[in-house]
């Protein structure tokens, strides 16, 4: 079984314009389209599309929209109870696929709703094989939190992946040496952010054919105990560090609909490869094809096994960079 976890969950909706977006005037959209959302309840929609055992755990009330809307996607879910629905996330989408997301900060967590939850998630890992705990922390959690839960399944049988950035992600960073996850799905802004860096730089090298920079960046953080980096790099595709190699994966040629769901995509990828026996390369590959197939869809549309393309993505390994002892 395969737990997600969202603290800051949402429904998303998508309108969708015929042109593009200009400031100051009147559009007349398309589509609209609304769907449950938050980081780790998209990677369980995409599990649950390719038939995997997922759960999500995430706060909500008996009455919150959220609910219903779970399962018309089909997923399963545990939800502690709150006070306050979930936020609404509005997303704009234009033609050439530039998307401009709109966020809530989301419902405050009371003190004993956020020790609810922590319960909830620790008792789910028991049973998990992963655990992938996604997106941003809403007003009344500790910007430790995902560190905190990392550090209490220090030793677990579950796998622990965490998607964040910001705040949550300096705390986790800070503090890998009570626990580090087996995962980490950093963008480039947010590798180069947690580590100091320049981000412009990480991508102008990928563009021009230079992975390194993005490798000894994550590099740094494997060397303290992460298992694996998974480095998303949008159109370039992506990059896989664990202590044994580097991968680099280039997705194939897609006309760009939506960017929404793409990095949740790759993720949920990752872990279905992993959870099938896949090699790091192969997982690569899958996570690599779950973003492209998903930024091709509209709205908050997420891609199933039917809609990738494995064979068009490209896998290879970049020279070696040694962890340090």
């Amino acid at each position: 079984m395969i737990v997600t976890v969202t603290p800051n969950p949402s429904i998303d909706r998508t309108v969708t314009l015929p042109s593009a977006l200009t400031r100051g005037a009147v559009h007349r959209v398309t589509s609209v389209t609304s769907q449950a959302g938050g980081k780790g309840v998209n990677v369980a929609r995409a599990l649950t599309l390719a038939g995997l055992d997922a759960v999500a755990v995430l706060p909500a009330g008996a009455n919150d929209p959220l609910l219903p809307a779970l399962q018309a996607a089909a997923v399963t879910y545990r939800a502690v109870p709150t006070a306050e629905p979930a936020r609404t996330n509005l997303t704009v989408t234009e033609p050439d696929g530039t998307t401009t997301k709109i966020n809530e900060p989301g419902a405050e967590l009371t003190p004993a709703t956020l020790a609810a939850l922590t319960d909830a998630v620790l008792e789910a890992a028991r049973d998990a094989d992963w655990l992938v705990m996604s997106g941003s922390l809403p007003p009344g959690m500790p910007d430790s939190w995902y560190a905190e839960v990392v550090a209490q399944l220090a030793g677990a049988r579950c796998r622990v992946a965490v998607d964040t950035s910001d705040a949550p992600l300096a705390a986790l960073v800070a503090g890998l040496d009570r626990g580090a996850p087996d995962l980490i799905k950093p963008n480039a802004e947010e590798l180069a952010g947690v580590l100091g860096q320049s981000a412009q730089e990480l991508e102008d090298a990928v563009a021009q054919g230079d992975p390194e920079p993005v490798v000894h960046a994550a590099r740094r953080l494997t060397d303290r105990g992460i298992g694996a980096v998974l480095a998303t790099l949008g159109a370039a595709g992506a990059v896989l560090v664990d202590p044994d190699g580097a991968w680099l994966a280039t997705p194939p040629p897609i006309v760009p609909r939506s960017t929404v769901g793409a990095g949740d995509s790759s993720l949920a990828g990752y872990v279905r490869a992993e959870v099938g026996g896949a090699a790091p390369p192969e997982r690569l590959r899958m996570a690599v094809a779950y973003g492209s197939a998903a930024a091709a869809l509209p709205g908050t549309a997420l891609p199933g096994p039917a809609e990738l393309d494995l064979d068009a993505v490209a896998v290879s390994p970049i020279s070696p960079i040694r962890a340090s002892r």
